[in-house]
């Protein structure tokens, strides 16, 4: 990235949206799911960065943590921004099974991702999903341009506690 270039992070939950080619849109994903929707004749893109898919729908004031909604928003906000439905490409990653019992909520979350886009009749020309590996995403709105890297995260399973040694319960200890 060149230092004329706007890194900009998405959170979860959230969505950014970028019509300049100085834009670049960053990540960090594990079970979540981001995906990078853009127009490359507008020069118009956007990524969100939804925590489970919403199938059952969404719980009032909850929103802003499901694909059902992020989905939606991140299509009309391009449309908003002069990109035209029958040109916009898609882009997904993510959906980790990341250790922490979330194997399925990451599935999900790419299935309904890919639904989506197919529904909408979005082409997606790029996707990694799955895996067990948390990932850092790289977006270049205007034109589309993406870049994955995992990160080596250390497992995620606690060590064991020591057992505490024998003590008279009376005793402090200050250090």
């Amino acid at each position: 990235m060149s230092d004329q270039e706007e890194r900009i992070h998405v959170p979860q939950g959230e969505i950014r949206f970028g019509v300049h080619g100085h834009v670049c849109m960053t990540t960090i994903l594990g079970s979540c799911v981001a995906a990078c929707i853009f127009d490359p004749l507008a020069s118009a893109g956007g990524m969100n960065h939804f925590l489970l898919a919403g199938d059952g729908g969404p719980r009032s004031g909850a929103a802003e943590r499901y694909g059902v909604y992020l989905m939606e928003v991140l299509v009309n906000g391009l449309l908003e921004r002069g990109a035209r439905r029958e040109r916009l490409l898609g882009k997904l990653f993510g959906g980790a099974c990341t250790g922490l019992g979330r194997g399925e909520i990451g599935m999900a979350n790419g299935a309904f991702a890919k639904r989506f886009l197919a529904m909408e009749n979005i082409p997606l020309v790029g996707a990694s999903l799955g895996g067990n590996q948390v990932r850092r995403v790289q977006f270049w709105p205007a034109t589309g341009r993406a870049r994955q890297l995992y990160i080596n995260e250390p497992d995620p399973t606690p060590a064991p506690l020591p057992l505490p040694k024998e003590r008279n319960l009376g005793e402090v200890e200050f250090f």
